[in-house]
């Protein structure tokens, strides 16, 4: 009983860290596989045990996985102490009181069983080919065997490691796939509506959070205002100019850019204004807006003033902002609706362009608390 405890502590652990690695990959765009190419077909085997017809299979990968990772001298394919070999192992503990609550934390991205490993497919003392017979979808138990067969085969740590990883990966991208639901209030204060926003911003995304969230306000004040028909963004890692893009956000009018506006969750610098000026000449753009959450880079401040001012003479508007203060009016002139409205669109924005689920998921738990 001892050895059980401290085995599910160590899994509780050892998840919540690998889980964090996995989310931190996907944030920082385009993450690369913990499976090499040279793992192509193990790959498509973990996915297939993943999105297999048979829910419970869902659950064996990821739980077998992890007890093998955290106790390399257990065997991956044991659910039972019964099973009788050296390794052998009950399973069950595990997935019931480790991978089930990962999976409803994660919106029940694996099928939403609350006891996987006491439904009828697995019960038998292993996932070997001996217990083949009693399955209804034999394929997919063929599967499970060669991904654990591949694990118990190589019988080394770090692959094993990786193995449980691309699972995850695996699990992360099934996310994707996942809607989440914005609960958002009949009814927001200003004040709410700030401490939200503030809230959501305080952690870093690459810049996702912040333009979703200034994306959906320009949206919501070109339909109060009919400033603007259209606002046009791309997702955060997307470069402005392979998307065609000239700016994180268009703002158009009766088929014009009428403004840019440029997104920084760090402090503007003058290389990146330059930048930005010399797309908007070139496109004879005169408004420009950059929302830098930092304001103006401090050693450079004198000099960025220095060139809004002479830019001005040459017919181009620059304007630099944090969003707190920027919004602050236009929050306001929006009243209570017009808020709630601002609040359902960054939900919006967010499924719109498939943020990473951790931001999605993030707003929606915020929401809960107004």
């Amino acid at each position: 009983m001892a050895k059980e405890l401290n085995l599910l502590g160590k899994c509780k652990v050892y998840l919540g860290e690998r889980w964090l690695y996995i989310m931190k990959l996907f944030e920082q765009g385009e993450p690369q596989e913990p499976l090499g190419r040279d793992h192509t077909h193990l790959k498509q085997l973990i996915h297939n045990c993943l999105t297999s017809k048979i829910k419970t299979y869902h659950y064996v990968l990821p739980t077998q996985l992890l007890c093998k990772s955290v106790d390399p001298s257990l065997d991956a394919h044991s659910l039972q102490v019964a099973y009788g070999k050296p390794g052998a192992f009950d399973a069950r503990t595990i997935a019931h009181k480790v991978i089930v609550p990962f999976d409803q934390a994660n919106y029940r991205v694996l099928g939403g069983s609350p006891e996987p490993y006491v439904s009828k497919p697995l019960r038998c003392p292993a996932v070997t080919a001996q217990y083949r017979e009693q399955q209804r979808q034999r394929s997919d138990w063929d599967d499970l065997i060669q991904v654990l067969d591949a694990v118990e085969n190589a019988n080394d740590e770090i692959f094993t490691g990786q193995v449980f990883d691309q699972v995850l990966f695996e699990i992360h991208k099934l996310l994707a796939d996942v809607v989440v639901t914005y609960p958002t209030p009949n009814r927001v204060s200003l004040h709410s509506t700030y401490q939200l926003v503030e809230r959501y911003l305080s952690e870093k995304s690459g810049g996702d959070r912040i333009e979703a969230v200034c994306t959906a306000l320009f949206q919501i004040i070109g339909e109060r205002f009919n400033i603007f028909d259209e606002v046009r963004r791309e997702k955060v890692n997307a470069a402005d100019a392979s998307s065609g893009m000239v700016a994180d956000i268009e703002c158009w009018l009766d088929g014009k850019i009428v403004l840019l506006v440029e997104v920084k969750d760090r402090s503007l610098t003058l290389t990146q204004l330059d930048a930005k000026l010399d797309i908007a000449r070139s496109r004879k753009i005169s408004e420009i807006l950059f929302i830098a959450e930092q304001g103006k880079e401090q050693t450079e401040e004198k000099v960025i003033t220095a060139r809004v001012s002479s830019e001005f003479t040459s017919g181009q508007n620059i304007y630099v902002a944090n969003f707190f203060d920027f919004s602050l009016g236009v929050l306001i002139l929006f009243g209570e609706t017009g808020r709630v409205d601002f609040l359902d669109r960054v939900g919006k924005e967010l499924d719109r362009v498939n943020s990473p689920i951790s931001h999605r998921r993030a707003w929606a738990n915020l929401l809960k608390q107004v």
